[in-house]
């Protein structure tokens, strides 16, 4: 009388996407879109970018916490010798399966800059500024 319960228990752990141990790829949704590699990844938001240090690595459970930097943008042209603002950033979220939740917050005021959920493989839906 075990088996079957020991088969549905099995069942039951491989329907829950295993969490990647490292995330790589590209991934887009509204108003983010990540490149992601083993050592990092490159932000574009709506009038931002950004970047992860050292990679995403997601625990048993999907979720992960990963630090970086944010660079706010704004309208018009980019002079030659402007220097961007700098901000401390952490990156934390979920990946299951082909999508990911991603929270954003600025460590030197612990502002949140909001929540995106990408898809991998997805095209980003980003404004420019102007």
């Amino acid at each position: 009388m075990r088996w079957p319960l020991l088969l549905l228990l099995l069942s039951a752990a491989c329907l829950e996407p295993e969490a990647p141990r490292v995330v790589t790829g590209e991934w887009g949704g509204p108003h983010l879109g990540l490149i992601a590699t083993a050592t990092g990844a490159d932000l574009e938001y709506d009038c931002a970018i950004g970047k992860i240090v050292g990679g995403i690595h997601p625990d048993a459970g999907g979720r992960f916490s990963a630090l970086g930097e944010h660079f706010p943008g704004h309208g018009g042209p980019i002079r030659i010798d402007e220097q961007g603002e700098r901000r401390p950033a952490r990156y934390q979220g979920t990946v299951r399966g082909t999508t990911m939740t991603l929270l954003v917050i600025l460590t030197d005021t612990n502002q949140s800059l909001g929540s995106f959920t990408l898809v991998r493989g997805a095209s980003p839906n980003v404004f420019k500024c102007l």
